[in-house]
């Protein structure tokens, strides 16, 4: 006992936990709502008991969205729930999975099921749905002629839409013939093709009550009508098929109403708030144009004045022309003697050229002269040059050149062999040799 492993309080927790999980599967169980608390996270909190016992539950927001409805204190309804344990303070309780009020389990079932079959088959994917009008011509109204919800549309409608018209499409919306009827009154307003947008209507019930909004035949007919549907059936907690397969959803029937178009009210203001700036653009633009023709009037003139006015510049442009010709002549006559004069002085005069051309060839013999004996001098410098470095003279100094065999030049006498015949180049002639003895100093004995 003492070596028995020794857990704390939150292994236990856990341990339990994982036990209820594992071990007891997710089950139906039957109970009223209390203590029913919405979370500011969308979670809901409650107490399901009955007679004898209670248990707490909690439900998600991802599960509550796609509920239909919001249950109250007192009612009773029934959980599908997976049994958990609350590790933190080690209470039980039940995360509900899914819910439906008691005794309408088969049509929660029914409606669950049918919203899954319409939803893969596409009727409520949103690229089907049409675009509200929002300032709509018409609008038709499909409802029965005695609910409650009709006058409240048409009161909204009134109110916000008072120069729209509105067309009924009267059919039950309750009971056993109201799916048909609701079809065919979606048939009559496609085929007259007469308004903007439908409203789909009816007031708050139980599901039974709501159970023709929830049947295929009516969501196929929403779904493929041409003409824009809004739906506002039972209260903000109500969800039916019809709902989804909508092109827009309203909490309630005059929601729809005012959903419907945009508020005369603000396109009255609208409208007003343009014509203002309308009338605005259209002073300023008037002040421009008056301006403008301010302008052109300061240049308008009279024919009249016109004609005096070129009648005195065409005098003025004579008396310019008649001096212009004046002063033309006598320029021209003046430029004529000034380029004689010029021309006179350009003339060849060789009895005057004569002693300078003498005199320039007298200077260019002596430069010639004088440039010829500059070049004699350096060719005579290059040539003695030429002379001391020439390998004769340095022979004639004593020295010779020693080549071996094959004519090469020796410097090394290391590349020298024994017996090896040398020419030797002298000042004067040449003498031959031959090696005896190759030594590294500056010494050779040769014979003739």
């Amino acid at each position: 006992m003492l070596d028995a492993q020794v857990l704390s309080v939150q292994q236990l927790n856990r341990k339990v936990s994982n036990l209820l999980e594992t071990q007891l599967a997710p089950i139906w169980v039957r109970g009223e709502i209390s203590n029913f608390y919405e979370a500011g996270s969308g979670h809901w909190y409650f107490t399901l008991k009955d007679a004898h016992a209670a248990v707490k539950a909690v439900m998600f927001r991802g599960r509550t969205a796609s509920l239909g409805f919001v249950p109250k204190a007192g009612e009773a309804v029934d959980l599908f729930a997976q049994v958990t344990l609350y590790e933190a303070r080690g209470d039980y309780q039940l995360q509900v999975e899914a819910m439906r009020r008691a005794g309408q389990g088969h049509l929660h079932e029914a409606f669950l099921l049918l919203k899954d079959k319409l939803e893969q088959m596409g009727l409520f994917d949103p690229v089907r749905k049409l675009p509200i009008v929002a300032m709509p011509t018409r609008i038709g109204v499909i409802t029965s002629l005695g609910a409650a919800a009709l006058r409240d549309v048409l009161t909204t409608l009134k109110r916000r839409l008072p120069h729209v018209e509105v067309i009924l499409y009267p059919s039950p919306v309750q009971g056993a013939a109201a799916t048909e009827s609701l079809c065919q009154a979606l048939r009559t307003a496609v085929a007259r093709n007469e308004v903007d947008t439908l409203l789909l209507v009816r007031g708050g019930g139980s599901l039974e009550d709501l159970w023709c909004f929830n049947e295929e035949s009516l969501a196929t007919h929403i779904a493929y009508c041409p003409i824009p549907v809004i739906t506002g059936v039972g209260h903000e907690t109500d969800f039916t098929i019809a709902d989804f397969a909508a092109d827009l959803r309203a909490p309630t029937p005059t929601a729809a109403a005012e959903l419907a178009g945009t508020d005369r009210r603000l396109l009255v203001d609208a409208l007003q708030q343009q014509s203002v700036q309308l009338q605005r653009a259209t002073i300023r633009q008037l002040e421009r144009r008056a301006i403008h023709v301010d302008g052109l009037a300061a240049r308008l003139q009279s024919p009249q004045q016109r004609l005096a006015a070129q009648s005195r510049h065409l005098h003025s442009t004579m008396q310019r022309l008649l001096q212009a010709e004046k002063h033309g002549r006598l320029s021209s006559k003046s430029q004529l003697q000034h380029c004689v004069q010029r021309l006179h002085k350009q003339l060849p005069q060789p009895a005057l050229a004569q002693p300078q051309l003498r005199g320039l060839e007298h200077r260019l013999q002596q430069a010639w002269q004088h440039r010829l004996q500059q070049h004699q001098q350096q060719v005579q410098a290059v040539h003695q040059a030429l002379h001391a470095l020439s390998p004769s003279h340095v022979l004639e100094r004593g020295y010779a050149i020693v080549r071996g065999e094959a004519g090469q030049i020796v410097k090394n006498a290391l590349d020298l062999k024994l017996s090896e015949s040398l020419r030797i180049q002298l000042g004067q002639g040449e003498a031959h040799a031959s090696v005896t003895e190759v030594s590294a100093h500056l010494s050779h004995h040769s014979k003739h």
